[in-house]
């Protein structure tokens, strides 16, 4: 689109002194000339055609000088209008004042028509800089707008609502929280009835940050979700998972998983640890122990790979407490991490709790490690408790 320059002067041979100069830039469609002569026409000729990027104003005029017109531009708060100052050699002052007004550049009398080429030529690079990051500008308040929406679907696939099983809360109690690192994460929990006597439920992290990790985790869930909601077993549904996820997985992406069945009358846990960490075991008398390490890798890594069960009976009072690696990572100002030990720490001795306060505890304890230091990565916890 040819570039609108609107050139305020009092003298009427300079309207056919640019025309004819600037001819071919004309005829090509590169520049469009508008013409007033004074400060008044020139604001009216702006009403007009709001688009006019570049202005070409003579300072001393009848009706309303330049200084003035200048003063009037800058209320418009237009970033990408660039005025060009024209005066006499000799009045240094005006153009001085025009300067420290806001002006983009001036042209002295009699006018160098090549050098107020150049002149036009960068005023023209910066409208055009100005103009991209507009558009990038748009572009992030767009995608942050997206971000949030992308957020709140993504919590709201995540179970909300405690207790999840009402009719069952005189036998087991269950709660779990999920805190992005970002607007979006890759870490997920879920929980879902099996049948009238289990309860499937699991917490796992996507490798990665943002927008490709939240995706990520989005088909995780909903695979491992349909899958274990059909009552296979733990190592099935982590067999069948992985092979799916491996088969289309883009650039490396995995996800590292701990999957459970809960036993609501037995309180037996049959689980499957695909490269998570281990989860705790909060025994009646507070203390606080780690499961085995995994043994199997995490899914959507290696194909072909079969998956083992552990089993684990819990007690009444006994409380089973998952985490991702955002909880024993997450560092503070020094780049000291939390650590196991910090994280057994804050567990010990919080058999009696709820569920809900135990995850509470120990977010409080890793705010308070990590104080003013920025979260790394997504913290999320499950706990289940056996009553």
């Amino acid at each position: 689109m040819a570039v609108k320059i609107l050139s305020v002067d009092d003298e009427m041979d300079l309207e056919l002194l640019l025309t004819q100069y600037f001819r071919r830039k004309i005829r090509k469609g590169e520049y469009e000339f508008y013409f007033a002569h004074n400060g008044l026409e020139a604001l009216t000729t702006l009403l007009k055609h709001p688009d006019i990027e570049i202005i070409l104003s003579d300072i001393n005029m009848p009706e309303m000088d330049g200084l003035t017109l200048l003063a009037k531009v800058n209320e418009m708060r237009n970033p990408a209008l660039r005025c060009i100052m024209v005066s006499a050699y000799g009045d240094m002052g005006n153009i001085r004042q025009a300067m420290n007004n806001g002006a983009f550049d001036f042209a002295t009398k009699p006018i160098d028509l090549d050098d107020l080429s150049i002149t036009i030529e960068k005023a023209i690079e910066q409208i055009d800089y100005v103009h991209r990051s507009q558009q990038e500008h748009s572009q992030l308040e767009s995608l942050k707008s997206d971000l949030a929406i992308a957020s709140e679907i993504q919590q709201a696939i995540l179970p909300r609502v405690f207790p999840p099983f009402p009719e069952e809360a005189s036998k087991m109690d269950i709660a779990a929280s999920m805190t992005p690192a970002k607007d979006v994460g890759g870490d997920f929990y879920d929980f879902f009835r099996i049948d009238d006597d289990h309860i499937g439920f699991l917490i796992a992290d996507v490798s990665g940050k943002g927008i490709p990790a939240a995706i990520f985790m989005a088909v995780s869930r909903t695979l491992i979700r349909a899958t274990g909601i059909s009552g296979v077993s733990p190592s099935e549904c982590m067999n069948y998972s992985n092979r799916l996820l491996a088969e289309d997985s883009v650039d490396c992406m995995f996800v590292t998983v701990f999957y459970g069945i809960y036993d609501l009358n037995s309180g037996e846990i049959v689980y499957c640890n695909a490269g998570h960490n281990p989860p705790y075991r909060i025994r009646q008398d507070g203390s606080a122990e780690a499961l085995p390490m995994a043994q199997d890798p995490m899914l959507g890594a290696i194909t072909g790979i079969t998956f083992h069960e552990g089993r684990l009976q819990l007690e009444k009072g006994e409380k089973l407490v998952l985490f991702t690696d955002g909880v024993t990572e997450a560092m503070n100002t020094t780049f000291e991490e939390y650590g196991e030990a910090r994280l057994e720490a804050a567990l010990s001795g919080q058999a009696q709790p709820s569920c809900q306060a135990t995850i509470e505890a120990v977010k409080g304890n890793v705010a308070e490690f990590v104080g003013e230091a920025e979260q790394s990565d997504d913290i999320t916890i499950l706990a289940l408790k056996r009553l």
